[in-house]
């Protein structure tokens, strides 16, 4: 359909210019290949902070006050092979685990009753204000009046340490879940606990498992922190335990020895445990970069 009187563009063809084949896209240098994998520049962090440690302490020329890498080296590689440092951590990590499922349960089912109530938003709002910004550590003296000198007074702390970020997380990615997806969850006749397990969770589980992370790096360090404090549990210490009696007899290779096991245990979780369940989940799901 033209306009009245208007001319008539006549038609033509305009020719394509030949396809010109791209040049193959040479691959990647050997040295940036390998730099991109996040394994490698961590090593490489790693390596040059146990340079920097070495420098430094050959500059203090002090082994009681600061022993070298290597000594310390030396130190984790006899206390691993005789077996005391891999007892000291297992019993660590078995109190570490008892008291991080309990905390885990308990903030799951706190955020749920704020979640479905008015009254249960409320009483996770008091509680996170009265009790998230409270020590742990600042609890144990009350923990062993109530539960005596055993595991029970430190799986209380570590329960406190765990309970309150987390649920605090959790809540907060509840409530970063858009509209839409409510709705389309209600559309779908979920409620109650399937409508939290369907929509919630999964939405919410950016949050969730950052707050995972913060509750076991709270816990990880409450639990050291307490057996220092504390000490032996029914007579069997952890590394905590392990740190103090080297402290006293100034053996402080083994010292270092004992918080580089914190520490390579602290970086174990996060590779292998949380960064792996972020990849299978988050990141494998497109919810998060």
């Amino acid at each position: 359909m033209t306009l009245a009187g208007a001319p008539l563009r006549p038609e033509f063809e305009r020719p394509l210019e030949p396809l010109v084949d791209a040049a193959p896209e040479r691959p990647l240098p050997l040295a940036q290949r390998l730099w991109q994998r996040s394994a490698l520049r961590k090593a490489v962090i790693l390596a040059a902070l146990a340079l920097l440690w070495q420098a430094a302490a050959r500059l203090a020329d002090n082994e009681l006050l600061l022993p070298t890498f290597t000594q310390t080296a030396r130190a984790l590689a006899e206390g691993i092979a005789s077996g005391e440092l891999i007892d000291k951590a297992r019993i660590s990590l078995a109190l570490l685990l008892q008291g991080y499922l309990l905390g885990i349960g308990c903030a799951f089912a706190l955020t749920a009753l704020a979640v479905s109530t008015r009254i249960g938003r409320d009483l996770l709002a008091t509680l996170t204000a009265m009790f998230n910004p409270l020590p742990a550590i600042a609890l144990l003296p009350l923990a062993l009046l109530w539960f005596g000198l055993g595991q029970g007074s430190l799986i209380f702390v570590l329960v406190h340490s765990v309970l309150w970020p987390l649920a605090l997380a959790t809540y907060g990615g509840f409530q970063a879940v858009s509209e839409t997806l409510r709705m389309a969850g209600r559309n779908y006749g979920l409620r109650g606990l399937r409508y939290v397990l369907q929509i919630l969770v999964p939405a919410a589980l950016p949050a969730i498992l950052s707050g995972l992370r913060i509750g076991w790096a709270f816990a990880w360090r409450t639990l050291i922190a307490a057996e220092l404090f504390f000490g032996a549990s029914s007579g069997r210490g952890g590394l905590g335990w392990y740190i103090f009696q080297n402290r006293n007899e100034l053996y402080t290779d083994k010292v270092f020895a004992g918080l580089a096991s914190v520490i390579l245990i602290g970086l174990a979780v996060e590779s292998l445990g949380f960064d792996t369940l972020e990849r299978l989940t988050i990141r494998r799901w497109g919810v998060q970069r």
